[in-house]
């Protein structure tokens, strides 16, 4: 028995816990007790008191969710989101755990940019956090010493224009990036000269079907090529973010040693012409929404461990930005709180197991990022974990949509599978759609190298 009683204690629960084999995912009726942030006991049954119990039967207890790609707009940009609202967002969505992007304005580039968004976060994020500090043509020489700031997720590179001034588009500066330093680099793979010489496309067009004619297949396939002949050449591990084409998929899996992979739910459920036909900007992303033989190529490399983490690449702009004529409108959706959701519909709908899906935002993020403490229901492991009934049925609306932008591409989506419950740091910060508490969330911690 406990010293004292468990902060907080779930009953009856079918949790995902560690494969005894040291690989994988079972599914197992357990109880969890909670104390001081930590997961104490996990046994099949728990009678030691507490000062709050969650009754789960017929909820799956899931490891707090990571959400390792999202843009939350701190400093620069708040009118979009900021580090409140894209948190509280990510609760919501059953999201425990986001790594923010750089391409903030000033970009995270600096010491001294990355200790103020630390500052900006503290107090004011419901979910845990850490962040990327972007390479540049200014900061190459730094690198190796910035990516061992406390609570950076990484080195983030932009080889294709986005959103932000964040670029590296040469090969002789993306070489020497990928030799300063030993953790994994984290890449935006795009032709930057490709879309420079296409962008004529879109111009010209007007429209936003022609999203994916301007930044094309070939922009994409020949930007991942050259960045693995480049982490070959250099012996840095890498890990590619939200990979668009059939194309890529190919090229990647047979290089697991060197290459990490990311998938985003868009890009498993939505396709062209489809969602620009009823979408219009607001599919418009960076890499584009594809034909629907990319998203059926996405899904087999989803299934056959070729992709290795779904983050969400949540990049939310007002209303206003996207509903100007393409292409001055932004690239770029919301997506933190949907990530779940979307995904527990393609596991209720068959496509996967929900223990693939889960190792995708949890084991495998802490693998990809050196994640400490977190991603597994085990004793001594932080308690950041997220509950779920896979039988609930729900219609995702824009009014429940908590970021800042107030929309996702994803209003009037019936789903069946929802979140009912969100632990951080042993407070339990969401049930049943509402916010509980006032800000929880802590810095994340990693590895020295990963």
């Amino acid at each position: 028995m406990s010293q004292r009683p468990f902060d907080l204690l779930i009953q009856g629960g079918i949790c995902l816990l560690p494969h005894p084999s040291g690989t994988g995912l079972i599914e197992q009726q357990a109880d969890i007790g909670i104390l001081d942030g930590r997961i104490e006991k996990i046994r099949d049954s728990i009678t030691d008191p507490a000062v709050r119990t969650i009754k789960a039967e017929g909820l799956h207890v899931l490891p707090g969710i990571i959400d390792s790609q999202v843009h939350f707009r701190e400093p620069g940009l708040t009118h979009k989101e900021d580090l409140e609202t894209g948190t509280k967002a990510a609760i919501l969505g059953g999201v425990t755990s986001i790594f923010e992007m750089p391409n903030t304005n000033p970009p995270t580039t600096t010491k001294e940019a990355f200790a103020e968004k630390l500052q900006r976060a503290q107090g004011r994020a419901h979910s845990n956090y850490a962040f990327f500090i972007g390479g540049s043509h200014d900061n190459v020489d730094r690198l190796a010493e910035l990516e061992k700031l406390p609570h950076c997720s990484g080195i983030k590179i932009f080889m294709g224009s986005s959103t932000g001034n964040l670029l590296v588009e040469d090969d002789e500066t993306l070489e020497r990036i990928l030799r300063q330093g030993t953790r994994r680099v984290i890449f935006h793979s795009e032709d930057e000269m490709r879309l420079r010489e296409r962008k004529h496309i879109a111009v010209d067009m007007a429209d936003p079907h022609y999203h994916p004619v301007w930044r094309d297949v070939e922009t994409a396939v020949s930007s991942t090529t050259r960045l693995l002949r480049l982490a070959r050449k250099t012996g840095r591990r890498i890990h590619v973010l939200h990979v668009s084409t059939g194309e890529e998929m190919d090229l990647l899996k047979d290089q697991k040693d060197i290459a990490t992979v990311e998938a985003l739910p868009q890009h498993l459920t939505l396709y062209a012409p489809d969602c620009y036909d009823r979408l219009g900007t607001y599919a418009q992303q960076n890499p584009p929404i594809r034909e629907k033989r990319h998203l059926d190529r996405i899904w087999k490399a989803v299934l056959d461990g070729t992709v290795d983490v779904i983050g969400s690449d949540h990049a939310p702009h007002t209303r206003e930005e996207k509903e100007r004529p393409y292409p001055q409108s932004p690239s770029g959706v919301p997506g933190v709180q949907t990530l779940l959701p979307i995904m527990l519909n393609h596991v209720h709908e068959g496509r996967l197991t929900l223990r693939r899906f889960v190792e995708m935002v949890t084991e495998n993020p802490c693998r990809v990022f050196g994640i400490q403490n977190k991603g597994r229901l085990r004793q001594g492991f932080d308690a950041d974990i997220t509950l779920v009934d896979l039988k609930k049925t729900k219609t995702i609306d824009n009014s429940w949509i908590a970021s800042r932008c107030g929309w996702t591409p994803f209003h009037g989506m019936s789903v069946t599978g929802w979140m009912t419950h969100t632990i951080v740091g042993g407070h339990l910060v969401m049930e049943n759609d509402q916010v509980l508490m006032l800000p929880q969330g802590k810095p994340v911690n990693f590895l020295e190298t990963n």
